[in-house]
């Protein structure tokens, strides 16, 4: 991808480009460490092909769910006391050279950073879990241990990132999965072991997010968000 930009297109000749995958998932990663190299431009296709034809298989209806709607809790958690940030060991010395390193193996590990609904509610209490939601959607209720971090005034604050634990496994997760994505590829850039939830809340309390659709205004994906664009082979 980074070859691709850098070499086959000009990027900047386009208004938009546009990245597009089953789900939206991959793309909304990709999008982000294409964003944090400087390129604008980029957006991810919500809901990815799984939105755009109903002739696609469809990602998203394969995994929203509502098996764990019955174990959130609305305790609202502290963050963790500020600490160390990761340990870059690239082997690099210039921010230049250290920042390229980490793109390009991040584009390469993305399997390792998702995880499922099914993972974090088995054992949540193993993750630092990031709600990345507004708050009365954090207050309505949370997976259990959720600390909440403000959309738009967490990244790049120092004090905030301070308190994501370094040594330990962060799960980030919003509504969909397609914000997480993007927050997950900018920790796991400055070292964290950071995993976006597949999905994010459509994957685990998807009924209820329907039942407080217009309370809360929540984006559950139902056959409606199904468009019928055309495809080509």
């Amino acid at each position: 991808m980074t070859d691709y930009f850098a070499n086959k297109i000009k990027p900047f000749e386009y208004d938009k480009i546009i990245l597009a995958c089953y789900s939206g998932q991959s793309s909304s990663y990709s999008t982000s460490l294409l964003r944090l190299m400087g390129y604008g431009n980029v957006y991810s296709l919500r809901y990815g092909m799984s939105g755009w034809n109903p002739k696609m298989d469809n990602k998203w209806l394969e995994n929203i769910g509502s098996n764990y709607e019955e174990n959130l809790e609305t305790t609202d958690i502290l963050k963790a006391e500020p600490g160390d940030f990761p340990l870059l060991n690239t082997g690099k010395t210039t921010g230049a050279e250290i920042f390229d390193e980490r793109i390009s193996s991040l584009f390469a590990d993305y399997p390792n950073a998702t995880i499922s609904a099914d993972t974090v509610f088995s054992h949540p209490e193993k993750y630092y879990i990031i709600n990345y939601e507004r708050k009365d959607k954090y207050d309505a209720g949370h997976i259990p241990g959720a600390v909440r971090y403000k959309t738009g005034g967490t990244l790049g604050i120092l004090t905030e990132m301070q308190t994501i634990p370094a040594d330990r496994e962060i799960v980030v997760y919003c509504g969909s999965g397609h914000n997480s994505a993007f927050v997950t590829a900018y920790l796991r850039l400055f070292g964290y072991n950071a995993k976006t939830l597949r999905f994010g809340n459509n994957s685990f309390m998807h009924n209820r997010m329907i039942a407080e659709k217009d309370k809360l205004s929540w984006l559950p994906f139902t056959d409606a968000d199904v468009k019928d664009f055309p495809v080509v082979k």
